[in-house]
Formats: structure tokens, C-alpha cells, sequence
């Protein structure tokens, strides 16, 4: 339940069209659902503005479906992510309207078709390699309500890949950027726009690249200002913090 599902039920208890104890009942449920391996948090969506997310991976199908369930029953849209397509099997028999994104290795569900988005933020990818985790990044975009491209393959192997797209990325309100090998990437979009950028280091590279280890130290000492660095892979943790920087920028009124 996020805020306008909660004020639209206090709402109806104003109205009379719906019982106090009702209310109550919905009430005591809001924190946790407790499923036979998962305690959904039910509540997050409320004190965070994001609803709880699914790291699929450890989980076996059965327990993802369950989780899945859970949060389905409390919120309008569910989002999975490191899935595969036997995790996705056992969701969408429960969740028949799930849809399974094979590049992204995610899974998302919403109980209606997103109607509005708010804010436009532009997802790098520095090779093909590293397209798995921008695709994750790109899918919770989406999934936040935000719109979102995809530009691929500009790393700074061939910079001259990357100038024509220049213009277009002063136009975000914040970048995504995947990168791996040496994780320069972030550091030279950072010099050519305004807008924050998150960078995403990849396990993408030869022995020295230490599974993904000098891509995040790269970015976390870059010269260039401006730029976030989440985990090693973590797109879906870039993607969570790019929308909320872009939503604040278009708050609602």
C-alpha cells in the first residue's frame, strides 16, 4: 500500500464506504504478510516510496513465487531481479500477467498497465558485455514509472562511438553507466554533461579486472564530479537511485 492507497482508504472511512473495522483489518496486515519461507514487508513501499523487491537469485522457484504472491496482494506491481526463465515458470502460475525479461534477468508483474512516467534517464552500456546489467538498471526504470533508452556499445575502447550521442545526454535527468574492464566510461560521460550520473561497475574483463574490483575502484576515484557508484553489478540498485533522482526533479503537484 503505498500513500494514495492509504489516503484514499481513510477517505472512504470518511465517506461511510467503508467500515472502520475494515480499516483496521487492512491496517493490521499493512507491515508484514508471512508466507511458509518469507516475511513480506508489506509496509516499505509507505516509509521508502518503493515497494520490497525479490532478489531471485538463492531463492529456489517455489519460494520466489511465494514471495511474489505476497507482495502482489499488497501492491499494484512486482519486481524480480537475477531471475531465470524456470523462476519466471513457477511466478507466472501464480502471476499470470508476469513478464519475464530474458536480457535483464528479471521478472515484473503490475496488476494494470502503467498509465504515466515521470522523469527521462538515459542508460549506457560500455560494451555488449556489460548489457545484462544495464537491461537490469533499464527494467527498474520502467518499473519505478520512469522513461528510459538504452544506448550500447560506446565504450571508450572507440570514443568517437560516444561524441555523436552527446546532445541527446544533456537531455536526462540522470544517467545510468555500465562499464567494465577499466571502468572509464562514467569518468568521461561525467565531463560532457551536467545532470548526476550513477555508474555501475561490471565483472566484465581479463584476470586484473578482479571480477568487476578495478571497475568500481576506477569509478570511486574518478576526477570527474558528479558521479554515484553502486555494488559491482548492481543495476537494479543504479536503476532504484537514477529514478528517484529523476522523480525529484519532476515532483507531483
Amino acid at each position: 500500500m503505498d500513500r494514495k492507497e492509504l489516503r484514499d482508504m481513510l477517505e472512504a472511512v470518511r465517506n461511510g464506504e467503508l467500515t472502520s473495522d475494515d480499516a483496521l483489518e487492512c491496517l493490521a496486515q499493512m507491515p508484514v504478510r508471512h508466507g511458509e519461507h518469507t516475511v513480506a514487508d508489506t509496509h516499505r513501499e509507505l516509509r521508502c516510496g518503493v515497494p520490497e523487491v525479490i532478489y531471485a537469485a538463492g531463492k529456489t522457484p517455489e519460494q520466489c513465487a511465494s514471495a511474489a504472491k505476497l507482495l502482489s496482494e499488497a501492491h499494484d506491481r512486482v519486481l524480480l531481479t537475477k531471475a531465470d526463465a524456470t523462476r519466471f515458470e513457477a511466478v507466472q502460475a501464480i502471476l499470470p500477467q508476469a513478464t519475464f525479461h530474458a536480457e535483464a534477468s528479471c521478472i515484473t508483474w503490475y496488476r494494470e498497465p502503467q498509465s504515466e512516467s515521470r522523469g527521462f534517464v538515459l542508460v549506457l552500456a560500455a560494451g555488449t558485455s556489460d548489457l545484462q546489467v544495464a537491461a537490469e538498471a533499464q527494467v527498474t526504470l520502467q518499473w519505478m514509472g520512469v522513461k528510459t533508452e538504452l544506448i550500447t556499445d560506446i565504450g571508450v575502447a572507440g570514443l568517437h562511438r560516444l561524441l555523436p550521442h552527446v546532445e541527446r545526454l544533456r537531455t536526462a535527468d540522470c544517467l545510468v553507466v555500465a562499464a567494465g574492464m577499466e571502468g572509464a566510461l562514467p569518468s568521461v560521460v561525467a565531463g560532457l554533461v551536467a545532470c548526476p550520473l550513477v555508474a555501475v561497475p561490471t565483472s566484465v574483463g581479463y584476470g586484473a579486472s578482479f571480477q568487476g574490483l578495478t571497475a568500481l575502484l576506477a569509478m570511486l576515484n574518478s576526477c570527474a564530479p558528479g558521479i554515484g557508484v553502486v555494488n559491482i553489478d548492481n543495476g537494479f540498485g543504479a536503476g532504484l537511485l537514477a529514478a528517484k533522482i529523476a522523480k525529484s526533479a519532476h515532483p507531483l503537484h
